[in-house]
């Protein structure tokens, strides 16, 4: 018999917790750090390299740019909802705007070898933050969708209940 309790969301549960903290934190010191570096030493870096390798720089860098402002939206928006500034509904409706599908660089192996090391490093911090985020974005979504969704007609419970038509005073 199916109990009329939610299941607990272990991707709310940890939204919620400790460790949604340390990856805020970390996201955030993120997007500062590469946003201080590309104002500064990644500009004056950019502006010596060679024709196609500064090209790759700007595509790459407004690429690490747009990924890192998703995901501080995205930590933005679990953090309202953390602290009771939004309900799970509405940061789900706000989410529909983050984009938060993977987005590999689009330079040639070549190009990323010719590209100052600290941008790079940059890209590789971003995926990787990413991808975690797109995990837990998962796990959060996919356990909604479960907790509204009724759960489906056991034929145990069909069986049982043909059993007491047919035998009222036994069951």
């Amino acid at each position: 018999m199916f109990t009329t309790e939610k299941p607990v969301s272990f991707g709310a549960k940890l939204a919620a917790s400790d460790q949604f903290m340390a990856l805020f934190k970390e996201g955030m010191d993120l997007v500062g750090d590469a946003a201080a570096y590309l104002d500064g030493a990644g500009r004056e870096q950019a502006q010596a390299l060679p024709r196609p390798a500064a090209l790759a720089y700007a595509v790459e860098s407004m690429r690490l740019t747009t990924r890192l402002m998703q995901i501080a939206s995205w930590l933005l928006l679990q953090r309202a909802v953390n602290e009771g500034e939004l309900t799970r509904a509405e940061a789900s409706s706000e989410k529909r705007r983050i984009r938060l599908s993977r987005q590999d660089s689009v330079s040639t192996d070549e190009l990323l070898l010719a590209l100052p090391r600290r941008l790079c490093e940059f890209i590789e911090m971003s995926l990787r933050l990413q991808a975690r985020i797109r995990h837990l974005d998962a796990l959060i979504h996919r356990a909604n969708g479960e907790i509204t969704r009724k759960p489906p007609p056991s034929p145990v419970e069909s069986q049982i209940a043909l059993l007491r038509a047919a035998f009222p005073g036994s069951c």
